[in-house]
């Protein structure tokens, strides 16, 4: 066999070993921006040669789709009710990432049978393939939202310098230790007015949660507050797409870049279909 044979057999094994990371982007309250740094984030990760599928996780409030501009004519609902297999209701867009819209429907994955459980899973890995599924959850701490959480690789925390926001942060840093307390949690700050209220939020929770919940805290990076985001909101683009030379998106850049480095260092991922199953556990559907 040829070193060209040998190569192309390689790729070939490589591909069907590689398993998708998980990243749950979560906030304590809303309103921070959580959803619009997802949308943006899954778009550098893009720019940067990653495969990337954003699911809308958001119950009762999807808007991803929105902030793209587009309305996907099935969601994870269908997928649920056996309608729609779930590789038939990802959406490519523009930007170079897929969509899974979620539904308020959602919540019925926690009353799932075996057979559906299973059969979903099934589905699932048959999207697989892609170096990173971006979760966009729901503000808060709802049950729903820490299943998504708990069910990822690892969580990231989106909070700004507002008092009640840190607060809320803080809340849901310790839900989620509560539960996993070697989960791995990054934090990012948006909305700084600069680079020393950046750090200095970042080094509060972090500190906070350190002392009190003896839980580490990764500082992932801080967002300029940038006139660019909510005109972007308006007109239902991504300021990575509409000002990519923003200050917002460079910041985003800059984290897109962290997270990947970290993926490069640790390498590990339990993939969709164990995202998923970890899903079904944290809602209350244990595997028979």
């Amino acid at each position: 066999m040829d070193q060209a044979t040998n190569l192309r057999k390689l790729v070939l094994e490589n591909r069907q070993v590689k398993k998708t990371k998980t990243i749950a982007i979560a906030s304590g309250k809303g309103g921070v921006g959580k959803s619009s740094l997802a949308v943006s984030t899954a778009i550098a990760l893009a720019r940067k040669e990653a495969t990337v599928t954003l699911l809308d996780a958001d119950l009762g409030l999807a808007n991803v789709n929105v902030m793209l501009g587009i309305i996907p004519k099935y969601n994870l609902y269908h997928v649920i009710k056996g309608k729609k297999k779930l590789k038939e209701i990802v959406i490519e867009v523009p930007e170079n990432i897929k969509i899974i819209a979620g539904a308020s429907g959602f919540h019925q994955l926690a009353n799932l049978d075996t057979k559906q459980r299973s059969d979903f899973i099934e589905s699932v890995g048959e999207l697989d393939s892609d170096d990173y599924m971006i979760i966009d959850t729901g503000a808060g701490v709802s049950q729903n939202v820490l299943s998504f959480v708990l069910a990822a690789d690892e969580v990231i925390v989106v909070t700004t310098p507002e008092p009640t926001a840190i607060t809320d942060a803080y809340g849901i840093i310790k839900s989620i230790a509560a539960q996993a307390p070697d989960k791995s949690i990054k934090l990012i700050v948006n909305r700084v007015q600069s680079v020393a209220e950046g750090r200095r939020v970042s080094q509060r929770v972090i500190n906070i949660a350190g002392q009190f919940l003896n839980v580490k805290v990764e500082n992932l990076g801080f967002v300029f507050d940038d006139i660019a985001v909510p005109k972007s909101v308006r007109n239902q683009k991504p300021f990575i797409v509409s000002y990519p030379k923003s200050k917002a998106s460079i910041c985003v850049s800059l984290i897109a870049d962290r997270i990947i480095n970290k993926e490069t260092e640790s390498g590990k991922a339990s993939g969709l279909p164990g995202f998923f199953k970890n899903l079904f556990r944290s809602s209350g559907g244990e595997e028979d």
